[in-house]
């Protein structure tokens, strides 16, 4: 089975990317280009109607969202342990977690980063203080240590990595406000599919 993800680099996509290069599932990228509208074309709005990546063609169909496809890369290749399928309550957390970052710290980062045009003034302080209060959150609350479980590595900690290297590319991940979230992205950009996944979209380490 080969399956073809669609993915912008450096964009929320890469969770999915390095989740497939951590199964060692034989797959294929293929690049959206966001900044030419690519999303937008009769060709990508095929395979997915919403105009977004990550989307995951598989021989079963498309799936979309980091979450839902996490969940099916976990459970497809169980062997490979990346996530506690067999156990309902830790699948659930998996899960919770990997909602929250979706639903909820995606959003508020993205408007700080990404609003059209650039947000300024009153609106900006106040996407900033919101983003930052997400972040806090993780750093005091959801984050165990060194992984987002504690001593156990999912897939969840590629996902939390997509919004930490946007963070601290955005100079908000101060390194005395959040500790465990610097430590913890440190770490796991060491992964060697993390590597690969930089090395196959151009990006580096952050």
């Amino acid at each position: 089975m080969t399956t073809t993800l669609f993915i912008s680099p450096g964009a929320c996509a890469i969770a999915s990317h390095v989740a497939l290069l951590e199964a060692g599932a034989p797959h294929e990228t293929r690049v959206v280009d966001l900044k030419k509208g690519e999303q937008r074309t009769p060709e990508f709005l095929a395979v997915n109607p919403a105009g977004s990546t990550p989307a995951l063609k598989t021989d079963q169909g498309v799936i979309t969202q980091n979450a839902a496809i996490l969940g099916w890369i976990a459970q497809t290749f169980r062997d490979r342990d990346l996530a506690p399928v067999d156990d309902p309550f830790g699948f659930a957390r998996f899960n919770a977690f990997n909602g929250w970052l979706s639903s909820s710290l995606h959003p508020a980062l993205g408007k700080v980063l990404f609003s059209r045009p650039p947000l300024e003034g009153d609106a900006k302080d106040q996407a900033v203080e919101l983003a930052l209060s997400k972040l806090d959150l993780a750093e005091r609350h959801l984050v165990e240590g060194p992984w987002v479980f504690g001593e156990t590595w999912t897939l969840s900690d590629g996902y939390l990595m997509v919004f930490e290297r946007w963070a601290r590319q955005a100079g908000l991940l101060d390194a005395t406000r959040f500790p465990r979230l610097n430590a913890h992205l440190d770490l796991v950009q060491t992964r060697d599919a993390v590597r690969k996944m930089l090395e196959v979209e151009g990006l580096q380490p952050v």
